[in-house]
């Protein structure tokens, strides 16, 4: 179950359907185009605390998932410590894979 909403976030990369770098998704939940930010586990504090903060703010659901290198992998990219999905389908998709 778990690496089925790790396709998901593969399939939404190469769909063009993903945000990478925190710049640019801070930007898009500013713009309340994520529908969805997932975040690493192993990501550091203040980091953490920016995302958690704007979701917070714009109202954008995020979830805490696994570690920078299952999420990396997942899209084949390395270092990537969160990810925001700007399609409404692929977020709803995995929020349901990830419970």
């Amino acid at each position: 179950m778990k690496n089925n909403y790790l396709n998901m976030i593969g399939l939404a990369y190469r769909a063009r359907k993903c945000a990478l770098g925190e710049e640019t998704i801070v930007k898009d939940i500013q713009q309340q185009k994520a529908k969805l930010v997932l975040i690493a586990s192993d990501i550091g504090p203040q980091t953490r605390k920016k995302l958690t903060d704007k979701c917070k703010f714009y109202d954008i659901p995020f979830v805490i998932v696994d570690d920078k290198e299952t999420l990396s992998h997942a899209i084949g990219k390395s270092q990537r410590v969160a990810i925001a999905i700007l399609d409404a389908g692929f977020a709803t998709k995995i929020k349901s894979l990830l419970g």
